[in-house]
């Protein structure tokens, strides 16, 4: 067998290995090589040397991993919606319980659902106070104490 009719079989099967594993992942991570391959046993069928496919398949392989993955990564994930726990960080809450984390106790209320609730910096917050959500770590909300208000009304006399 010659060695163009070699290489053009060793293209084809390369084209259809990439694509038919594309197909099986659909995840766009083996798409830009069965171009790269297409590219190169276009180069072999016209009688291209080894080294003209091989910087073909490269190319083209990177050229569209370059050019068309970010765009197509853009578009397929475009419809990112947040969850109900993205909702929550950020959020104001009132302590419903006592918050304690030397004792793991501590609840919040948020939106109208209760949260079981810890500290962020581990000192203790009373029942009524507002926080602020900083994190969720599983079922648990991480808060600190929204700032105290200012005081009004006439100043104390030393």
């Amino acid at each position: 067998m010659p060695f163009d009719s070699l290489m053009q079989i060793i293209w084809l099967v390369l084209l259809v290995v990439f694509a038919a594993s594309e197909a099986a992942t659909v995840g766009l991570t083996s798409i830009w090589f069965a171009a790269g391959s297409l590219a190169a046993l276009i180069a072999a069928l016209l009688g291209g040397p080894l080294w003209v496919q091989l910087t073909l398949f490269f190319a083209v392989s990177l050229l569209c991993l370059a050019a068309v993955r970010p765009l197509a990564k853009r578009l397929l994930n475009s419809r990112v919606e947040p969850t109900n726990a993205d909702r929550v960080i950020g959020a104001e809450a009132q302590v419903t319980e006592d918050v304690d984390n030397i004792h793991g106790k501590g609840a919040v209320v948020i939106r109208g659902i209760t949260w079981s609730a810890r500290s962020q910096d581990g000192g203790p917050i009373p029942a009524g106070a507002m926080v602020r959500v900083l994190r969720i770590e599983g079922v648990k909300v991480f808060v600190e104490p929204l700032s105290a208000p200012v005081p009004t009304g006439e100043p104390k006399a030393w």
